[in-house]
């Protein structure tokens, strides 16, 4: 898969796939987007002590990098789970400028996340551990995990990628998240709201991040 490393409007990189004329963050700004909806939206928006992520897209790393920071902050423990399917590549990786643009600890943990074997599950720092899965979202067996009390789900778009945004998935999903789990995404799309309010979310539709009108989020009541 050919992938172009681009600038976005925060000064943060992220990657291009001319095949699929998609991206793997906002060109509105990559970190700006990832700490909106995921960060606020998500995970400072859960209120338990330690907390469980499920990310849909490990990508480049942005989101589990912004969490991993988060955690340290507040000194909150963080198993982070990630699936993905097709891991981008060490020359991609170098040229992501995620941590510089931080400072030099996040340049740390960048390279930690990203050296991190997959399959594995691999201690980051005092309060974060992270677990790559290389496998298709589509197979994965959720009963080899813990239950999930956050949720970022960030596979590319609907339209670009509609397998990994089926009712049966999200089914799959709610069913591993634990009684008041937060579900996040960028997309607003409102068969994707319909879907998840479906599966059982209590669904919301939030102001967007630059360049996007909305996004959803979603909470399992009990």
């Amino acid at each position: 898969m050919k992938r172009q490393v681009i600038e976005t409007a925060d000064g943060s990189k992220t990657l291009f796939i001319p095949d699929m004329n998609e991206q793997y963050h906002s060109v509105n700004g990559a970190r700006t987007e990832s700490e909106y909806v995921f960060l606020k939206q998500g995970y400072l928006h859960h209120s338990s002590e330690s907390v469980v992520v499920f990310e849909v897209g490990f990508g480049t790393g942005l989101n589990a990098l912004l969490t991993a920071l988060k955690a340290e902050e507040q000194k909150r423990p963080t198993k982070f789970i990630s699936i993905e399917k097709y891991p981008i590549e060490v020359s991609e990786i170098q040229n992501l400028n995620y941590g510089k643009q931080i400072s030099e600890k996040a340049d740390v943990l960048f390279k930690k996340l990203h050296d991190a074997a997959w399959n594995e599950t691999t201690k980051i720092s005092d309060y974060f551990t992270l677990h790559k899965i290389q496998a298709d979202l589509k197979l994965l067996s959720f009963d080899n995990y813990e239950h999930f009390d956050v949720i970022y789900f960030d596979a590319f778009a609907p339209d670009k990628q509609p397998q990994l945004w089926e009712p049966e998935i999200f089914e799959r999903i709610y069913n591993a998240c634990n009684e008041g789990a937060i579900f996040v995404t960028y997309s607003a799309k409102g068969v994707i709201r319909r879907q998840l309010a479906t599966t059982g979310f209590v669904m919301e539709r939030l102001p967007g991040p630059p360049g996007k009108r909305q996004m959803l989020r979603g909470t399992k009541l009990s």
